[in-house]
């Protein structure tokens, strides 16, 4: 299975409820969509694709790659500022705290290739401020490695997932405010399962279990909109 950063703890704790639940082993591979979606085109040979935006499955089914019918737009993610829990920069100023002259790195995901990157540049033109800050701006190669240099401390605040700034492994080091939804196109995650598939019955089982509620209820939990789920509290 290849799957957006953006998923990792969320996705593996689905994948330990599954396994759990069918005995069945799930092994997936994290990266950004855009290199996850190059490789899938150049015959890497995963069941299923959990992607960070739609264009990617659609472009897949477009060009026959896919199993019919099995396009499903699973989750939508939401942009976060993100700052160690040691940072003293103010981040209820929003986006215009990157404007404070301590901030000297912004950490953003490849804009090239990853969903959240090109949705942390739109937020940035939507309020003037890409120009003012482009060159402050460092890439990582998907929204987790661009997450890891705040962390690291490689950059002074990143723009992230939501859903990375609620795993486990952030909350003790950090903190973050949420980028208003309005600031940037909707990131509408899909998965498909792909033609190429030698093992398509699992792979259909797994896309059927994402839209059944103990899945929904932890992709809610690391923050994801999900299609016709109740809602329930995220991590705090």
């Amino acid at each position: 299975m290849a799957a957006a950063a953006d998923l990792r703890s969320a996705l593996d704790e689905i994948s330990a409820h599954y396994q759990a639940d069918t005995s069945k082993r799930v092994k997936v591979i994290y990266g950004s969509s855009g290199n996850l979606y190059q490789q899938i085109i150049n015959g890497a040979p995963f069941d299923i694709f959990f992607s960070a935006n739609s264009d990617y499955p659609k472009k897949l089914e477009a060009a026959g790659l896919a199993v019919p019918e099995t396009y499903y737009e699973y989750a939508r993610g939401s942009l976060v500022l993100f700052a160690t829990s040691t940072s003293t920069l103010d981040l209820q100023k929003g986006l215009q705290v990157l404007l404070d002259p301590s901030v000297q790195r912004i950490a953003i995901a490849d804009p090239t290739h990853a969903p959240y990157g090109q949705a942390a540049v739109a937020a940035l033109k939507s309020q003037g401020l890409y120009d003012r800050v482009s060159r402050k701006i460092v890439v990582g190669e998907n929204v987790a490695q661009a997450a890891s240099f705040v962390i690291s401390g490689a950059a002074n605040i990143g723009i992230v997932a939501l859903s990375l700034a609620l795993q486990p492994a952030s909350r003790s080091q950090s903190r973050f405010t949420e980028i208003p939804a309005n600031g940037y196109p909707p990131i509408q995650q899909a998965c498909i399962v792909l033609k190429s598939s030698k093992q398509q019955n699992m792979a259909r089982q797994f896309e059927a279990y994402i839209q059944g509620p103990e899945a929904s209820k932890i992709l809610q939990r690391y923050g994801f909109q999900v299609p016709a789920a109740r809602a329930v509290r995220p991590l705090q």
